[in-house]
Order: C-alpha cells, then structure tokens, then sequence
C-alpha cells in the first residue's frame, strides 16, 4: 500500500531517491570503466604476450648454406597457452614464400622495425594478430622474414568478462552499502528538525514562548519565523482575553441597569398595557443578560481548557459553595436545594469546574416549577467522582446527549423559559478539558432531569 502524500513527498524521501539516483549512476559509470579497463588491460596482454612469441620465433631464426632456417621455440607456444586455451596460429614466410606455418594466415602489412597488431577474421573467428619483419643475411643478401602469429580471442573476451561481472557485483554492494549510508545521513541531517517539530508538539496550546534551541544554520530562518508567528499569536490571545473581560463588564453593568430600572417602572405604573410592556422589556434583558453571560462564560471555557490550572479539588466544597450562590435565585421560586455531599476529590482548573457546575445547578433551577426541589449530590466510587443535580423539571424529552450538548441547542421542552442553549455546552467542554464526561438521563416517566459530572478522581 502507498503512503499518502506527506510521506511520498517527504523531504527525508526526496533526499533518498535523488541521492539514490545519483549513487546508481555513479555505480554504473564506475561499472562501464571497470569493463573497459578490464578488457583493455586483458587485450594489452595478449598483445604483449604475442608480440614476446613472435619476437621469440623470429630471434631463431638463421642461415644456413643459402638457406634460412627455424626451429620454433617451445616457449613461444608455452606463452601464449598461459594465457588461455585459445587456438594458435603461425606464419614464417621468407619473402612471398611460407617457410612453414598456415600459408592463408593473412596478417596485418608489417613495418620495417615494427610490431604490427591487427583483429581479424580467419577460419570462421576472431583473432588477434601480430607481424614483424626480420632481415637474414643468406649468401650475402638480405632476406626479408616476416613472422606473423595469431591466436584467437576467446579467453582474453572470458577474462574481461569475468572481471565485468565482479565489478558488477561490486557496483550494487556500492550501491546499497552508499543508498543505506545516504539515507542514514539524510535522517541524521533532518534530526534537529524532527526534534523541534516534537519540541513544539508536547507543548501546550497557550505555550507561545519562543523556541531557544539551537539548531542548524538553514533552520535558523524558520526558528526565526515560528517566533515571530508564536508573537503575534500570543498578542492577539491577550487582546481577546482582555476584550472578554471588558465585555463582560460592560456589557453586564448596562443590563442590570436597565433591569433595575425597568422594573422600577413596573412598580410604578398602573395601566396593564404599559406593565404588559414592561414585563417583555424585563424577560428580553434577562434573555440578553444570560445569553450574553454565557457566551462569555463560553468564551472563558474554551481559552482556559487550553492552559488549564491543575490543583487538588474538594468537590464537596465546590458544590457547597456554588449551592449557595445559587440559593438565593432558588428561594424566588420556593425551590429547596438539598445538599447530599459524600467525601471526593479531583485534579482540574476549579474555576472551570465551578463554572460547569454553576450552569447545570441554575439550569436545573430554572426549569423546574416552584415548591419542587433540587438535589445536588457528590459521589466517589471506581476511580470516578461524580457531581450529580438532579431536578423535578420537565426533563429533557426525546432529545440526545450529543444534540443537547450542541451550542445553541435546546430541548423541545425548554420554550418559554429565558436560555440561550450553552449551559450544558459549557459544562461538557469543561469536563472533557479534564478527561472527564458529561452524562444526561431523566425518569422512566419523561420528567426530571438528572446531569452528572463525571471526573477522574484522585
């Protein structure tokens, strides 16, 4: 199977493949040069060997009585048979007459004081021949005596090619020995990259210092501009985290206000119209004030679970607290919070889980009907501590987990009540940051709503 794109196109692969290529055409040319040699050195042998024969046959010659004689030395033969078991051929001819030897043995035109070499077709193969010329003195007169000795090429072609196929053998040891040290080398250079990128992926999301690690020159650039990257980045995150928190002031501060001040006009005024008024004027400022409170309670959620604050929770605590914040909104509609806080504790960003908690608590306030009650328990148990609030509302109806936990998602029976759908969203971010969970279930008859938050416990 094909890796996908990153790994096709990796520089380490690139890297590889082109110095691969470049290895495998060294070792080809190297190869094509050895040949070459090896026949060249296996031919310059031969005709080394040939011409000491053929210097060797034409050094016995003599003259006697008006005529030349030979007597063909064994150690001419002997030569050119340590050489190979090639066929041998000789020619010794005094003037235009053979004095012995093979008279169609044709060998290439001899030069006075020469040693003449020639390949050549003779008797249905290939052979390399070698003239000289030799003068004898006979009856006073110069004799001409041409030697000519030719031997074919079987041997020397075996001899070049043996040493062909050791240098090919060589070559692709090369080759591989060079292809495994080149991609050694190519992951020993992209090492320092590697380990910055593995560097920069165990830190956090909000971990914006610069990087500090020295690496190669040809990195430095890139260091250079992730630092300047992580600089910007890090500015704009203040910004935001500073806008948050002048939203939320200025934009809760107004809200009550104009609350406060309508329903001093509620008070105040006696036609019903006008109170009518007045009432819609309250629940839309109440819509606004809690949907503009939980997108910044949102907003707080996702910056924080980026960079959460891990310390040692007393979940019972937590909850006593948030209970009583809540208490007062509860005492309006005559809702008793009943408290049932067993011994748990938890690692987590407590801000994060009070949030959480504070929403699901207040939720459950604000769909049940009055003169009901709400429970809020703690709970520790297999390796788990559990935050249960469980109410005698309306329940969640037919709707899922996952679409209840949507932003801006809320269950069929939440109409006319004041929510913006981001209570439970908020609460299940929060405990999914802490590796925890939410779970949502209700009666068997439909009503009531039972949310729990579930964290590792510790």
């Amino acid at each position: 199977m094909s890796g996908g794109p990153e790994e096709r196109w990796s520089i380490a692969r690139r890297l590889t493949l082109f110095l691969a290529a470049m290895v495998a055409i060294l070792a080809l040319v190297s190869w094509g040069m050895v040949t070459s040699f090896a026949r060249e050195a296996a031919g310059r042998t031969q005709d080394n060997i040939l011409a000491a024969s053929a210097t060797s046959i034409a050094e016995t010659l003599r003259s006697e009585s008006g005529e030349v004689r030979l007597e063909l030395p064994y150690s001419a033969f002997s030569m050119l048979g340590a050489l190979s078991e090639d066929r041998v051929f000789y020619r010794v001819a005094v003037g235009d007459e053979v004095l012995t030897g093979h008279a169609d043995l044709e060998g290439p035109d001899v030069v006075p004081g020469e040693v003449v070499f020639a390949t050549l077709p003779y008797r249905g193969a290939v052979v390399r021949a070698v003239s000289l010329q030799r003068t004898i003195l006979s009856d006073g007169a110069a004799v001409p005596v041409t030697v000519t000795l030719a031997q074919t090429r079987e041997g020397v072609q075996a001899i070049a090619a043996g040493l062909s196929r050791q240098a090919a053998v060589l070559s692709v040891l090369v080759f591989v020995l060079a292809v495994g040290i080149a991609a050694f080398a190519v992951r020993a250079s992209l090492r320092p990259l590697n380990t910055m990128a593995q560097h920069l992926a165990t830190r956090g999301p909000s971990d914006l210092r610069p990087l500090r690690r020295q690496g190669p020159p040809e990195l430095m650039p890139l260091v250079k501009a992730l630092n300047r990257l992580m600089e910007r980045l890090g500015g704009s995150l203040r910004r935001s985290e500073d806008f948050i928190a002048e939203a939320a002031h200025r934009v809760r501060t107004p809200l009550a206000v104009v609350r406060t001040q309508a329903e001093i006009a509620l008070h105040s005024v006696e036609e019903e119209g006008q109170k009518q008024t007045l009432r819609r004027v309250i629940r839309a400022v109440d819509e606004s004030s809690r949907s503009a409170s939980q997108l910044l309670d949102h907003a707080m959620v996702s910056f924080r679970a980026d960079d959460l604050t891990r310390e040692r929770l007393d979940l019972p605590a937590l909850a006593g607290n948030v209970a009583e914040a809540l208490r007062p909104t509860a005492q309006m509609k005559d809702i008793d919070i009943a408290l049932d806080l067993d011994p748990a504790t938890a690692l987590g960003d407590e801000i994060l889980i009070q949030n959480a908690l504070r929403n699901v608590l207040d939720n459950a306030i604000k769909y049940s009907p009055a003169e009901t009650k709400v429970t809020l328990s703690v709970r520790n148990g297999g390796g788990e501590a559990r935050v249960t609030v469980v109410d005698e509302g309306p329940g969640f109806g037919t709707a899922s987990a996952g679409e209840l936990t949507e932003r801006f998602r809320r269950g069929a029976r939440a109409e006319g009540v004041v929510g913006s759908g981001l209570g439970l969203t908020i609460a299940e971010e929060a405990l999914r940051a802490h590796g925890g969970r939410l779970d949502l279930s209700g009666d068997e008859d439909g009503r009531g709503a039972c949310v729990s938050l579930i964290l590792p416990a510790v």
